[in-house]
């Protein structure tokens, strides 16, 4: 049995579900205790200031995309791809694992990602949360590094970038774009990846 949610998981928790029903205006202390069911005054004393409860849904926010996205079940893209002894992983693996991912991602939780675009667009106009957010989302560039480095790419550090822009692409387009009403299937996003990875990685 899961263990019960902590009072600062509740709060982080209510906070993304005010930003996707309500936008940034909506996201109050106040209202954070009602959604949550907590005492008035609760969401206060843990996050005083509004750029202390932004921060907590931050957090929440990273926490369930690393549930969804799972970055340390990339092939070549886990704690233990430096140095390891394992076979490079292939395009066809890579591949298999990002459509994946990102699919489940589209199909399932495609109300997080309408609180990761309110949560950076706010960091585009608080500078102290802008690093908050960046730091926060740090932690998936790693794993992305070192997959596109495991798999043999020439210069990691740029495909990993350009990789994460194509998947970020997707998903703006998917949950709020011009093709939130045509979800590419697993198939599909396999194939985009495929013809992504071998370019990258000059196997094509």
């Amino acid at each position: 049995m899961p263990a019960a949610a902590s009072r600062a998981e509740r709060i982080g928790d209510a906070a993304l579900d005010l930003l996707v029903e309500r936008g940034m205006r909506g996201l109050t202390h106040r209202a954070v205790d009602e959604r949550a069911g907590l005492p008035q005054g609760s969401t206060s004393n843990h996050a005083r200031t509004r750029q202390a409860l932004l921060e907590t849904a931050v957090r929440r926010q990273v926490h369930w995309e690393a549930r969804v996205l799972t970055p340390d079940e990339l092939p070549g893209g886990g704690p233990d791809a430096e140095g390891g002894s394992g076979t490079p992983p292939t395009p066809e693996a890579l591949a298999d694992a990002l459509a994946l991912a990102l699919h489940r991602y589209l199909t399932d939780h495609r109300a997080l990602l309408v609180s990761r675009y309110e949560l950076a667009l706010e960091a585009t106009r608080r500078p102290e949360l802008r690093a908050f957010f960046d730091a926060a989302g740090s932690a998936f560039h790693g794993p992305v590094i070192a997959m596109m480095a495991a798999a043999g790419s020439p210069a990691p550090e740029r495909h990993a970038l350009s990789l994460v822009a194509w998947c970020e692409g997707l998903m703006f387009s998917c949950a709020a774009g011009s093709f939130h009403a045509a979800v590419p299937s697993r198939a599909e996003l396999r194939t985009g990846f495929d013809e992504l990875l071998r370019g990258m990685l000059g196997t094509g």
